[in-house]
């Protein structure tokens, strides 16, 4: 008789504005967003737009469930020798969408709340594949690529637009912008991602990472941060834990 293992739901903790544990939150799916601040596409050699028609479609690939990383220790990632952050804002969703097309204007209504996370790049991997045309699943798609902070809910988290976005590596500024200057803002997203996919209660949204982005090394530590409320704090471990 074969044995059959049911596999667990990633969780991620919840907590309210002073910090107080709410709950938890089980992760569906993860969708990712690329390309979605200027300066990082001007980075990685991409055409920027230079006005809202001109920005095409957004650029989305995916990640497995359970490559959240909630502990912030993070096994320096087998197959690469070049593994990349970028500090990205994580979008929680509370509510399924509707069937078909999502109106922009009835996006937000879905979100329950907020986090920060790192959208882990095996960038040798990413880059290989892309010079062949290929798909950038294993250079984005690998265990530990999406360490996230506890979520806030929307309600304890003020205007979204106006917080700041920053990561550290061993104490030194890497990454830094702001939530306004995201090239396809939350709502548009949410409507874009809706034309491709049912999005569930569950689904997390890693929104795009601003310019900086580099290498990290075992034992680097990194705190990332959006605005005073949310912060990831972790490290880089061996590859052999």
């Amino acid at each position: 008789m074969d044995l059959i293992v049911a596999a667990a739901t990633p969780r991620i903790a919840v907590v309210d504005g002073s910090g107080a544990a709410l709950g938890t939150f089980p992760v569906r799916r993860i969708y990712c967003v690329g390309r979605n601040f200027a300066d990082h596409a001007r980075e990685m050699g991409a055409a920027v737009p230079a006005s809202k028609a001109e920005r095409g479609t957004p650029v989305f690939f995916m990640k497995p469930a359970d490559a959240i990383v909630t502990d912030g220790v993070v096994p320096y990632p087998p197959g690469t020798s070049d593994l990349h952050h970028e500090v990205e804002l994580v979008v929680a969703l509370g509510r399924d969408a509707p069937v078909g097309v999502l109106p922009v204007e009835a996006a937000a209504a879905l979100v329950f709340g907020y986090g920060v996370g790192l959208d882990l790049t095996r960038r040798d991997l990413q880059a290989a594949a892309k010079a062949k045309g290929l798909p950038w699943d294993t250079g984005k798609g690998f265990d530990h690529s999406a360490p996230v902070s506890t979520l806030l809910p929307v309600a304890a988290f003020g205007p979204l637009q106006a917080q700041p976005i920053s990561l550290d590596i061993n104490g030194e500024r890497r990454q830094q912008s702001h939530l306004d200057q995201l090239i396809w803002d939350v709502p548009e997203i949410l409507h874009e991602l809706s034309k491709l996919y049912a999005l569930r209660a569950g689904d997390l949204v890693f929104m795009g990472t601003p310019a900086g982005v580099a290498a990290l090394q075992p034992g680097d530590r990194f705190e990332a941060r959006i605005g005073d409320a949310l912060r990831l704090q972790g490290h880089i471990a061996p590859a052999n834990g």
